[in-house]
């Protein structure tokens, strides 16, 4: 069980999100007449706060060239403890599309709930500073605030994580002699509500293209007897198999937005509710002659268009259905059939019986 190697950077994205949640704050310096005579965005760094203080102890001319100023800010990751609250099934799985080819189906484990610990540290030397950094913070955790993470690249797996805000201190470090450097220490302690994956397995399963459900009269599954089945399976949005390149049919003429009579070079490749697609512009056929069709404009929703003489007339079909591919937008076929046999459906046989 163990040993099989993966790593998804669940623990890494994570971490990288929290930081990135605080990389663009600034402060600004105002003289008496409220004209801002400085601002600088405040530098944030991964590490433990007295990291940082050992280097400002060494280093207290403000003057002279240094790598570490205030205000400044520094976070770290100091826990990562199981959340039973979130606990599923651990033997639950789902299913999900392989994002590098999407005609394979990867399963997965439901994953497990893991509460990831940080603390971020605000260290300045004027406390005016010190509240403004807390400002641009403290109003978008209440007390909660979420980051969308991709956790499983391979699957395309995005979750919400929350970031829950659970405390603050504060500590005025001023102790020594009069030339002791001073330092404002806010801290915050955040916890993150993520997820860890385990390994992504392949599935023999493919990807569902059909539904189908038979209702019964009553619960009595031996003696009840089925009434009603209901099928759905994807219908195309798009032209898929170009059957316009091999029957040649196109418009004989520009359309506006509101004509419904077409003038074609040839109606042979179509019947009466075909759908068809025009650019974009899905139609339904209600009516035909030798040379012209009579057809329903922005059908399934879509949007009434301009077509100019010569655009390609395709054919929606059940070609195009089974070529549907994944991420692309689809309505259903629906249908509903009614019995008084009393059979049943065998799904291993893929039959009535």
């Amino acid at each position: 069980m163990l040993g099989n190697y993966f790593y998804h950077q669940i623990i890494r994205k994570t971490l990288v999100s929290f930081g990135t949640l605080f990389n663009g704050i600034y402060i600004r310096h105002t003289d008496a007449n409220d004209g801002t005579v400085g601002e600088m965005k405040v530098p944030l760094a991964y590490g433990p706060s007295q990291k940082f203080l050992a280097r400002l102890e060494q280093q207290a001319d403000l003057n002279r060239a240094t790598q570490i100023t205030l205000p400044r800010m520094s976070f770290e990751m100091n826990s990562i403890t199981y959340d039973p609250t979130r606990k599923v099934s651990v033997t639950q799985t789902f299913k999900a599309v392989d994002e590098s080819d999407g005609s394979k189906i990867k399963k997965v484990f439901m994953p497990v709930p893991y509460n990831i610990g940080f603390e971020l540290n605000i260290m300045c030397k004027l406390n005016d500073d010190a509240l403004q950094i807390l400002e641009q913070i403290l109003p978008y955790f209440q007390p909660s605030f979420n980051v969308t993470v991709e956790l499983v690249d391979s699957i395309g797996e995005k979750r919400d994580i929350p970031i829950v805000l659970d405390s603050m201190n504060f500590t005025d470090d001023y102790e020594g002699d009069f030339s002791t450097r001073r330092s404002l220490i806010y801290t915050l302690q955040f916890t993150a509500k993520s997820y860890l994956f385990g390994p992504i397995a392949d599935s023999t399963d493919g990807i569902i293209r059909k539904v189908q459900v038979d209702y019964y009269g009553n619960t009595d599954t031996a003696t009840a007897r089925r009434e009603m089945r209901y099928v759905a399976t994807p219908r195309a949005q798009k032209d898929y198999d170009a059957d316009a390149d091999s029957t040649g049919a196109v418009i004989a003429e520009n359309l506006t937005t509101t004509e419904t009579l077409i003038n074609v070079n040839d109606t042979s490749p179509f019947s009466i509710s075909d759908r068809i697609i025009i650019d974009s512009e899905i139609m339904r056929i209600n009516k035909k002659t030798s040379n012209q069709i009579t057809v329903t404009r922005g059908y399934s929703r879509t949007l009434k268009s301009e077509h100019i003489s010569g655009a390609k007339i395709n054919v929606l079909s059940t070609a195009d259905d089974v070529l549907i591919a994944v991420g692309d937008d689809f309505g259903f076929n629906e249908t509903s059939s009614f019995f008084q046999d009393g059979g049943d459906f065998a799904p291993a046989r893929q039959e009535d019986i």
